[in-house]
């Protein structure tokens, strides 16, 4: 009984000190780097470094079936309830960008929140805090339904409002 006991602890050993490892990565993977799934439609957020702008805050970019790519960024308004203003942009054009441009290609916006692993609701993280585990844009799917980005040019399966972290870019 002792053997079986001792090749059993040999095996799981092994494996659980590689899930404490893997939890211990996502738990410490900087914002700024996380990637999150949904799982229904398969869509993808990957973060990135933001740079040096004095009004975005986030940069991301969303990856949507038939490689449809939607940029994004999330800005914090002012004032004393300020709030992370999240927008996901579909085929903007560059350069110097007019308003009503920037409105035309705007496919999402609202308020992004945070989840923690205690399942505490709260508003998006700066970059350097650690990876919230999963991510809230309220209303996303209807948005992207009614968007430009869906349909036969662009994306079909619609992505519901919440997103898990799934890893941490290098």
């Amino acid at each position: 009984m002792k053997t079986r006991w001792l090749s059993t602890a040999r095996l799981v050993a092994p494996a659980a000190a590689a899930a404490l490892v893997a939890a211990d990565a996502q738990a410490a993977c900087p914002f700024q780097l996380a990637v999150y799934g949904e799982a229904k439609s398969g869509a993808e957020i990957d973060f990135t470094p933001t740079g040096t702008s004095a009004t975005i805050t986030n940069t991301f970019r969303m990856i949507l079936d038939n490689n449809t790519v939607l940029d994004g960024i999330a800005m914090w308004t002012e004032g004393s309830a300020g709030r992370p203003h999240g927008s996901l942009m579909y085929k903007c054009p560059t350069g110097d960008v007019t308003g009503e441009e920037l409105a035309a290609c705007t496919v999402w916006e609202g308020v992004i929140y945070g989840v923690d692993d205690q399942g505490t609701i709260g508003l998006l993280p700066a970059e350097g805090a650690d990876a919230p585990k999963s991510l809230i844009f309220p209303d996303l799917g209807p948005s992207l339904e009614m968007s430009a980005a869906y349909g036969p040019a662009g994306f079909s399966k619609v992505p519901w409002d919440v997103f898990a972290l799934k890893g941490c870019q290098e």
